[in-house]
């Protein structure tokens, strides 16, 4: 009988934290219910870039603060390409991400942001851009660590054709 209520207290102990979790994340989203909807991502853009992992989007500067709507929180696997239009997540199993060449304010390397430290300090490609008046981060490991600079360089270039 003892058995049987430890393992009955530990399971409620689990669903009581998932439960949490579940209005935590809930409660994000309608904190953050205002955020006008993404750009539509190209019809004619169907390259692929760098593959890697999409980590997430927080805002600017904190790295912490998790954006849960329009599907930017989700971690999922993706590539990354560049294009005069801007940058284009190809998500698997959530929606595609574009940012337009004009949002993009700047790129850097980190170790971490929401979901994802890394060991090394220039593990994520992390690109800050303005959406609906707001600064974002979005964060991208790729694959490949080798495909960190040239990744890094192909967005810095992309920032000075638009600063011209």
């Amino acid at each position: 009988m003892k058995a049987f209520l430890g393992v009955a207290g530990t399971l409620l102990v689990i669903a009581v934290g998932y439960y949490a979790m579940y209005r935590g994340w809930r409660n994000r989203q309608s904190r953050q219910a205002g955020l006008a909807p993404l750009p539509l991502v190209p019809a004619a853009d169907k390259s692929r870039g760098v593959e890697g992992v999409y980590v997430a989007t927080t805002s600017a500067g904190d790295w912490m603060d998790r954006i849960a709507v329009h599907e930017l929180g989700v971690r999922s696997t993706a590539d990354l390409a560049v294009s005069e239009a801007g940058l284009i997540f190809h998500r698997q199993g959530a929606a595609d991400v574009f940012i337009p060449a004009d949002q993009v304010t700047g790129v850097r390397t980190d170790r971490g942001i929401a979901g994802k430290v890394t060991a090394e300090r220039s593990g994520l490609v992390v690109v800050t851009w303005n959406h609906d008046g707001r600064a974002l981060d979005t964060g991208f490991r790729p694959r490949r660590k080798a495909d960190t600079a040239p990744l890094t360089e192909s967005i810095s270039t992309l920032i000075g054709a638009e600063e011209k």
